[in-house]
């Protein structure tokens, strides 16, 4: 089980993989930084890079 900061604040969230560490996120990501969520101008090229940053970070941890 690896615990890894939220990237845009300082909550952490616990996942076995980096999947179970995206879908633990989910629910912060939407109540915290729900804006960035609902931000139109983000591309699926911007999902796709937060994917990778983000597994790398996971994968460090």
């Amino acid at each position: 089980m690896k615990t890894v900061k939220c990237d845009l604040c300082e909550v952490t969230v616990e996942g076995e993989t980096f999947e179970d560490w995206m879908n633990a996120l989910k629910p912060h990501y939407f109540e915290a930084h729900a804006d960035v969520m609902k931000d139109s101008t983000k591309t699926k090229e911007d999902m796709e890079k937060w994917m990778v940053e983000n597994k790398a970070r996971f994968e460090a941890a």
